[in-house]
């Protein structure tokens, strides 16, 4: 009769190697999903930050942008009042021939 022995050590030394294995296996996907989970959080992360600072800057030209039409609506208005004080004449000359045109054009045909 052979002798099983040196084949359940060999069982039980390669048992043991692959719960070693399995267990670093296991360690290693552990680390890899932290990784993974870090990369993720990082690139949102500076993904958001991008995102925001256009927002921020698109908010900033449009605020800007608002504020240089707001100052040429004032000075035009200004400038206007400026002229009607100078002409009064020209300018209530100028209103009846914009209402009559504006009338003219509003009657329709017949």
């Amino acid at each position: 009769m052979t002798d099983t022995k040196p084949f359940k050590e060999e069982l039980e030394e390669a048992t043991q190697d692959f719960a070693a294995d399995l267990a670093a296996l296991r360690a290693e996907i552990a680390k890899l999903t932290t990784s993974v989970t870090n990369l993720v959080k990082a690139e949102t992360s500076a993904t958001a930050d991008t995102v925001f600072g256009a927002v921020d800057a698109a908010r900033q030209k449009l605020s800007d942008g608002a504020a240089g039409a707001k100052d040429r609506l004032s000075g035009a208005t200004s400038e206007l009042e400026a002229s009607i004080e100078r002409n009064p004449l020209t300018a209530v000359l100028i209103a009846l021939g914009a209402g009559l045109v504006i009338g003219l054009l509003s009657r329709g045909r017949q």
